[in-house]
């Protein structure tokens, strides 16, 4: 893993003009800091921001990050220690760039990937069965429902038309219909970051990386900002029953985010985001390789109005909220046997890029042979307290 993290890979091709933001563990106060990534240094902006929910919260998060406070090391230092499996416990590491916020995802939001929800849901959660699934589908639907816009009365037409053929689907309910699926990814403080192993459970034959682009959004709901992240997926657990939706995204180390969260400032926003490429990478230890993409572009609803279903009158989130904006990658290409489709290996290295936010990488795992998170809010707030920073 050590061999795709570096400064280069791993911040922005602009990062000298982005305003870029994280979390680094340090040893010497078994605790996180808050920090700032300027000329080529990580600065400790914790007293000025105890927490990354205190940055968010500003009435002007981009003058918070540019807060005095002293320099951790290089950032060439700090990522040259991000890999899990081999880095140096008493030097500092990068953490997930979140803390109190509710880690929360949107669902069916890519066409090419709800068509995969549907197949999985048809096929429940038996990979043998998806090929000669997709076919079917694909003959009634088509393409039709590329450039409908959820919600539409043209949306209702093809909701009739699919009926009419027992073609229906929970996910096409959510897929084109007015309301998004906003669901709690994980807990927070579970999230892991640059470098670390990610989690899939033991007991899952059938699943895939999704890489996504993540809104980092206020308590007042205003997106301040944005990373990536990898919605680890469990296509058998999900397929098997909706209901199994928690037991499938909630585990150990199963929510990635990171490198580092890019405010939005004059040079960044949410346009950027709307036009983000996202190139995506498997490294099998079999020297297998799948590569894909997801372009925010073809996504069915705007990354402002997912944001909007999330927090609103209806749900307030004192915290604040990050947002996995869901992806149109759905890896389909065999693997291992004809038919049997993609399904992660341990030890496989995943990449998610792209030019404005950077790279993620991460190393899959089980879940149970990752280290257990341990270090929650209430451990978060005894460390602050212990450094006088509350």
């Amino acid at each position: 893993m050590k061999q795709y993290i570096s400064v280069a890979a791993s911040l922005p091709a602009d990062a000298d003009r982005a305003t870029l933001v994280g979390r680094v563990w340090l040893p010497q106060v078994e605790g996180p800091a808050v920090v700032a990534l300027r000329g080529g240094q990580v600065i400790d902006i914790t007293r000025a921001a105890p927490t990354i929910t205190d940055l968010i919260s500003a009435a002007d998060p981009v003058a918070l990050a540019k807060s005095d406070g002293p320099a951790i090391g290089s950032i060439a230092d700090l990522l040259a220690n991000a890999d899990e499996t081999s880095r140096d416990a008493s030097k500092p590491w990068p953490l997930a760039p979140v803390d109190l916020q509710a880690v929360k995802a949107a669902g069916v939001t890519f066409v090419a990937s709800m068509l995969e929800r549907v197949i999985e849901e048809q096929a429940r959660g038996d990979a043998t069965k998806a090929d000669a699934i997709r076919q079917r589908i694909v003959s009634i639907i088509g393409d039709d429902l590329a450039a409908i816009r959820p919600g539409s009365a043209e949306a209702q037409r093809i909701k009739d038309v699919l009926l009419s053929q027992n073609a229906w689907s929970q996910y096409l309910e959510v897929g084109i219909g007015p309301d998004a699926e906003i669901f709690t990814k994980s807990q927070p403080m579970s999230s892991v970051g640059l470098g670390a192993e990610i989690g899939i459970l033991p007991i899952s034959t059938w699943n895939n990386p999704e890489p996504e682009i993540v809104l980092v959004v206020a308590p007042s709901g205003t997106v301040v900002g944005a990373t990536l992240g990898n919605d680890v997926n469990l296509r058998d657990l999900e397929g098997r029953s909706a209901l199994l939706l928690g037991k499938a995204k909630d585990n150990n180390a199963s929510s990635a985010i990171g490198p580092f969260i890019r405010l939005f400032d004059g040079g960044f926003g949410i346009d950027d985001i709307r036009k983000a490429d996202l190139a995506m990478a498997v490294h099998g230890p079999e020297g297998y390789t799948l590569k894909g993409h997801s372009s925010i572009s073809k996504i069915s609803r705007d990354p402002l109005d997912l944001a909007g279903q999330l927090l609103g009158p209806n749900h307030q989130y004192p915290d604040g909220a990050v947002l996995f904006l869901g992806t149109m990658f759905a890896p389909t290409d065999d693997r291992d046997a004809p038919g049997m489709g993609f399904t992660h290996k341990i030890g496989d290295i995943v990449t998610i890029s792209t030019p404005t936010l950077g790279m993620l990488v991460n190393r899959v795992n089980h879940t149970d042979k990752i280290a257990p998170w341990q270090f929650g809010a209430r451990a978060l707030m005894a460390s602050l307290a212990k450094r006088g920073l509350l």
